[in-house]
């Protein structure tokens, strides 16, 4: 093998091992919870059979969430599409909407949060529409 060939294969191998050992970059924080809020009904009146939807994804809410230790610890605001997504240290946790939006309650939401894993919830508000 010529010496310009050495060099080359010696090259290939040399961004061959970097790129297989290269590190991963950490990964998020995956302990918390995460989910949507809706709320129903969203008109009032009887529901029909190809009428509109009676539910619907909750906007731009503000919950706080507390547990027994500390009271209050943090707070977060729904999106657009009523998705959220909250960092927390394990434990268990009570959520409840910060604003009067409805006359019945929304809430209050208990979850438990586990180490390494992110808590799916579905929490259902009523609107108190009939």
């Amino acid at each position: 093998m010529s010496r310009r060939n050495w060099r080359l294969w010696l090259a290939v191998l040399l961004i061959w091992g970097n790129l297989s050992s290269a590190q991963k970059p950490p990964s998020e924080a995956t302990t918390g919870i995460e989910g949507i809020v809706i709320i129903s009904p969203t008109r009032p009146g009887p529901s029909r059979a190809g009428s509109e939807k009676v539910r619907a994804p909750l906007p731009d809410a503000v919950f706080t969430i507390a547990n027994n230790n500390n009271g209050a610890v943090t707070s977060f605001t729904t999106g657009a599409d009523g998705r959220f997504r909250v960092l927390l240290h394990p434990g268990h946790y009570v959520v409840s909407l910060a604003e009067h939006r409805f006359p019945r309650p929304c809430g209050p939401f208990e979850v438990e949060v586990v180490s390494g894993k992110m808590t799916p919830v579905e929490w259902h508000c009523d609107t108190g529409m009939r």
